[in-house]
């Protein structure tokens, strides 16, 4: 299986988790207001201060972002590229946003693809503080009651990174869902197929999805080389098949080199870059 060296030293634990309820919301976000903002106070009102999002439709101006890079030190084993600001923002065509928080106060996590105001296609890593909504939209969240995202340092990858740890429960939500993060260097589809085989899930939904994959295999016969990606699941479930459980997990992404590509992720040869964050609910 592909394999990137990574700067620094992991853990053996590969995924890290935490059990927790949850519940879908109806989030609206308003034209004109920061969308860091108009996501922290739509799920402040729902009770919930973390949770993912789907991203599909929404438009933004003024926008920021960036892509994958590859990196100028060894300090990392992939980058970020410059930071872009197209004229006339963009519409996102699909996407997906882990919220939470870092340094104690409210911050996102989102890849997405999108059209810009020319009409341009590209996609990256959308950045919370230059980033306003431009249409008032109403979109479809997952609100995490007793575990929470948040950004902390990673040995391993040498980045601040988004991971679950357990929260205050405060009667939000419901069901049994877990959030998970996904580690560098293992099968992406293999380690959710895997996780839900462990713990007796006999059926989960994907809720959310954000991190990077090295290329990507798809089940159509697509390649993608370049092994630095911003990745966004625009559809998962994890379901009993022919050899047990099987990840049916749909993705869209850009690479490195301005290259977009979406598809269905090969079982088994499509491991973690950096990080994977999302949200499963089983059912």
């Amino acid at each position: 299986m592909r394999r990137i060296q990574q700067p620094g030293t992991g853990t053996p634990e590969r995924i890290q988790w935490v059990e927790c309820s949850g519940r879908a919301f109806s989030l609206t976000l308003t034209a004109g207001v920061p969308l860091l903002e108009a996501v922290r106070s739509g799920f402040a009102a729902e009770g919930f201060a973390s949770g993912v999002v789907r991203l599909d439709g929404l438009r933004l101006a003024p926008f920021a972002y960036v892509m994958p890079a590859l990196s100028k030190t060894p300090e990392y084993a992939a980058f970020y590229s410059d930071t872009y600001r197209p004229e006339g923002g963009a519409r996102l065509e699909v996407g997906a946003m882990t919220f939470g928080q870092r340094d104690g106060a409210p911050f996102f996590h989102a890849h997405a693809l999108w059209a810009e105001g020319d009409g341009r296609r590209s996609g990256g890593h959308i950045l919370p503080d230059e980033t306003t909504v431009a249409e008032t939209i109403t979109l479809q969240a997952v609100g995490l009651d007793g575990a929470a995202f948040t950004a902390e340092p990673d040995s391993e990858t040498h980045f601040k990174l988004f991971g679950p740890v357990s929260a205050a429960s405060g009667g939000a939500g419901a069901g049994r869902f877990f959030a998970l993060r996904v580690k560098p260097n293992v099968d992406f589809c293999g380690a959710l197929e895997a996780f839900c085989a462990e713990r007796g899930i006999r059926e989960a939904v994907v809720h959310g999805g954000v991190g990077s994959t090295i290329g990507a295999r798809f089940t159509d016969g697509g390649v993608v080389e370049n092994f630095a990606t911003e990745v966004a699941i625009t559809e998962g479930r994890i379901a009993p098949g022919v050899s047990g459980f099987e990840a049916a997990i749909d993705v869209a992404l850009v690479d490195y080199s301005g290259a977009l590509a979406s598809g269905r992720l090969v079982r088994g040869d499509n491991p973690v870059l950096m990080t994977f964050e999302l949200v499963l609910e089983a059912r």
